[in-house]
C-alpha cells in the first residue's frame, strides 16, 4: 500500500478550521476515502497541560514550545506516521505552523520554530491556511458567548496574522475564509482531491478506468 497524504488546517482563531475539518471528513467518508483526523495540541499529557494553560495562565513562550514539541513527537510516532504508512488521508486541526505563529507572536524566532519541527515532523502535502481579517475573527470569537482565552486576544491575533502572512511552503494554499462555509469547504476539498490524484496516478494505484470513476464521483458531490 502506498503512502497517504497529510492535510493540515491552519489560521488564526475564529477562521473556521474546526468547521472545515468536519466538512472535509464528511466528504471523504462519502467518497469512501480512508482517513483519520486529530488536533494539536493533542489530548495527551503534554497537550492537556497546554490546553489548561490557555485558561489558567500561560506558560513562558519557551515552556510552551517545548511542550508542543514533546506533544508533537508523540503524535507523529503514534498517530501521524501510522496513518500515512497505512495509506490514509491524515487530517490535522493545527500543526507546527501554529507554533510559529503563536509562540512567534511572543518573541521567539518563528523561522527557527519551523526548522526545529521540520527535523522530525512530516511535511504536509496540503497546507490549508484559512485567511480571515482580525475584525471578523474577533466578531466570531465574541459570538461564541465566551470571554476568550489568552490565545484569542486581539493583539495576539494581529501578531499571529502577521507571521502567517510571511510563511511560505510548497503545499501552502491560502483560502479566503470570508466566503460561505460551503464555498470554503469546496475549495478545501478540491485541493485534497488534487493532492490525492497527484499521489495515486504516478504510483499507478489507479488505473485509467478507476481514475475516471473517481472524477465522475467527485463532480457529483453535493455542494
Amino acid at each position: 500500500m502506498g503512502r497517504g497524504i497529510l492535510v493540515v488546517f491552519e489560521g488564526i482563531d475564529g477562521a473556521g478550521k474546526s468547521t472545515q475539518v468536519r466538512r472535509l471528513t464528511q466528504s471523504l467518508r462519502e467518497l469512501g476515502v480512508p482517513f483519520r483526523v486529530d488536533r494539536e495540541p493533542t489530548d495527551g499529557p503534554h497537550g492537556r497541560r497546554l490546553r489548561a494553560s490557555a485558561t489558567l495562565g500561560r506558560l513562558t513562550a519557551e515552556e510552551e514550545l517545548e511542550l508542543f514539541i514533546l506533544d508533537r513527537k508523540e503524535h507523529v510516532a503514534g498517530f501521524i506516521e501510522p496513518g500515512l504508512a497505512a495509506g490514509e488521508v491524515v487530517i490535522l486541526d493545527r500543526y507546527y505552523f501554529s507554533n510559529a505563529a503563536y509562540q512567534g507572536s511572543r518573541g521567539l524566532d518563528w523561522r527557527e520554530i519551523l526548522r526545529r519541527n521540520e527535523c522530525f515532523a512530516p511535511a504536509p502535502d496540503v497546507l490549508l491556511l484559512l485567511d480571515l481579517s482580525i475584525d471578523v475573527s474577533s466578531e466570531r470569537i465574541q459570538s461564541r458567548g465566551e470571554g476568550g482565552t489568552e490565545f484569542e486576544k486581539r493583539n495576539v491575533l494581529e501578531r499571529c496574522a502577521e507571521i502567517y502572512a510571511q510563511i511560505q511552503h510548497p503545499a501552502l494554499r491560502r483560502v479566503d475564509a470570508r466566503q460561505s462555509v460551503d464555498l470554503v469547504a469546496q475549495c478545501c476539498l478540491a485541493e485534497v482531491q488534487l493532492a490525492l490524484l497527484q499521489r495515486l496516478v504516478p504510483e499507478k494505484r489507479l488505473t485509467a478506468v478507476e481514475l475516471m470513476g473517481w472524477v465522475r464521483k467527485w463532480t457529483v458531490l453535493p455542494s
